[in-house]
């Protein structure tokens, strides 16, 4: 049986855009195989050979100042396509980290991520069919499938890849264990299970008839519905 690999995967940046000259700074990725996070994860910090603008900074708590010494992206290129390939990727907003990684994959002279990787989910599309007219943020997100946020200061790679990972397998549960129940309701050989057969009835129906204090208690009731409904209560009435 093959097992499914997953890399929640997030990035932070100097910017918006990966076309022009913003840069990766920071990269996580955190492993899952068949729905379960192994421990196994991938966490750097990047130097980006640039400026960080201030608002940036605000957002993610980064400052070029605390990436003094960190490598430059050409360094741990290798590292992150190793990392990630094979695998599915559930990203949040796919299309921006998916854009910066393959920019900088390609100053590395490495593949891009589609051709590295068994595909992406997008969670944010995939909360948008699901949540119509909502917000979908990762915030958004947390508070809907009730997500613990109180570790969560800036916007953190490392820890939205935590927050996501819940989130995902809160959206994707009801699915998923569907397809859980029909695979253990398969035999050995492969062929689904035989259904339960239905328990056999009675030859006979025991009938237990009210006493005559029931009958009473009945009467009464019915006397009452009588008082109240005009024309008298349907349950006198013969159908």
């Amino acid at each position: 049986m093959k097992h499914l690999r997953q890399i929640i995967l997030d990035t932070e940046t100097t910017g918006f855009y990966h076309d022009r000259d913003d840069r990766l700074i920071e990269f996580a990725g955190l492993e899952m195989i068949d729905r379960r996070l192994t421990g196994n994860y991938l966490h750097l910090y990047v130097h980006p050979e640039r400026d960080i603008p201030e608002e940036a900074a605000k957002v993610h708590g980064i400052t070029l100042e605390q990436l003094e010494g960190k490598p430059k992206f050409a360094e741990v290129g290798q590292q992150i396509a190793d990392f990630i390939s094979g695998a599915e990727l559930v990203i949040h907003n796919a299309p921006f980290d998916v854009g910066f990684l393959n920019a900088e994959f390609r100053r590395a002279g490495l593949p891009k991520v589609e051709e590295l990787t068994a595909g992406v989910v997008d969670t944010l599309a995939m909360a948008r069919a699901m949540y119509p007219g909502q917000k979908n943020s990762l915030d958004a997100l947390c508070a809907r499938l009730e997500v613990d946020r109180s570790k969560r200061v800036f916007h953190g790679a490392l820890i939205d890849c935590e927050l996501l990972s819940e989130v995902y397998l809160g959206m994707t549960r009801s699915q998923f264990s569907l397809a859980d129940q029909f695979a253990e309701e398969e035999s050995a050989d492969g062929a689904p299970a035989a259904a339960a057969a239905p328990a056999e009835r009675p030859a006979y129906l025991k009938i237990i008839a009210a006493d005559t204090a029931e009958t009473a208690a009945h009467e009464a009731y019915l006397d009452e519905l009588d008082k109240k409904a005009e024309g008298g209560s349907v349950w006198r009435k013969a159908p």
